[in-house]
């Protein structure tokens, strides 16, 4: 039985990543501060601690397969408003886990972002999390620990942050319907996101662990499919009955986004699915 590491376990793709590998009769340990994650995510067969990542070192865990390193400051507006939040969790948070790693941990897969694609230093977000790479990379040379990198796309899904802070533009509009508010476009809307299913980024971490194949720079894992805002707009105008209008362009919102490269389905025959358009029509 394979024992595994979970940080940020309870949060958006944690317990996603969770249920997947339950199915698969792992020994599975979760990290979370709740900061954003919720007990309501929890599974009678995991064990939980409530800590901080930077605290890694004295919890005793030791003789792991591997580690999913998911557990950050995840979104790009708030990191305008407490950017210390950003470097504490994104670039210390991760360099403790990748030193746990080094005697603790078999493999590591850290939660990069797409971002990177974009510029670093745009928000405390992009940079905290191109420096989480930059760290990944180092240790990966100079002290060869197994760690692959997963960029991950705009993530959607079950148990997505229903939140105007914390949650991506699906969940701010859930939110906003919820309590009968009409839906913001942020800038012209005709930016365009590379939408990706939960169940598509967790069957790729999961397929980067398992496999022995080595990425010189990171698995990008988006559904190769972009649509604008507008677009998306219009698929929730087609399942609700709502409203929307204009705001002011955001500092840190590049105009578009897309899977760059073919790499996990070449070599991991990982393939996502375009599930958008299905999944804004399950919502209630």
């Amino acid at each position: 039985m394979k024992k595994v590491l979970v940080t940020g376990g309870a949060g958006f793709i944690g317990s996603n990543l969770i249920s997947n590998l339950i199915h698969k009769k792992y020994d599975i340990t979760s990290i979370d501060n709740y900061s954003i994650g919720s007990k309501n995510n929890h599974y009678s067969e995991v064990k939980y601690i409530d800590d901080d990542i930077n605290n890694i070192n004295k919890l005793n865990l030791k003789n792991f397969d591997y580690c999913f390193h998911l557990a950050a400051q995840s979104r790009v507006q708030p990191s305008f408003t407490n950017p210390e939040e950003s470097f504490r969790s994104n670039v210390s948070g991760t360099f403790k886990i990748i030193e746990w790693t080094k005697d603790n941990c078999k493999k590591l897969i850290y939660a990069g972002s797409s971002s990177r694609h974009h510029d670093h230093y745009a928000s405390p977000y992009a940079t905290t999390k191109y420096l989480g790479e930059e760290i990944c990379k180092l240790y990966k040379k100079s002290f060869n620990i197994k760690i692959e990198i997963a960029r991950f796309y705009n993530v959607y899904g079950p148990n997505e942050p229903v939140d105007e802070k914390f949650g991506n533009v699906i969940g701010i509009w859930r939110s906003k319907i919820k309590s009968g508010n009409s839906l913001p476009i942020v800038g012209d809307g005709n930016q365009k996101r590379d939408f990706t299913h939960v169940a598509d980024i967790v069957s790729g971490i999961i397929a980067i662990a398992d496999s022995n194949k080595i990425h010189d720079d990171a698995w990008e894992l988006g559904s190769g499919v972009n649509y604008s805002v507008n677009d998306l707009l219009s698929m929730f105008k087609e399942k609700f009955n709502v409203n929307s209008h204009f705001v002011e362009d955001q500092p840190g919102n590049f105009r578009e986004s897309i899977r760059v490269n073919d790499d996990s389905l070449e070599l991991l025959n990982w393939y996502p699915k375009d599930r958008l358009k299905d999944y804004i029509n399950s919502l209630k």
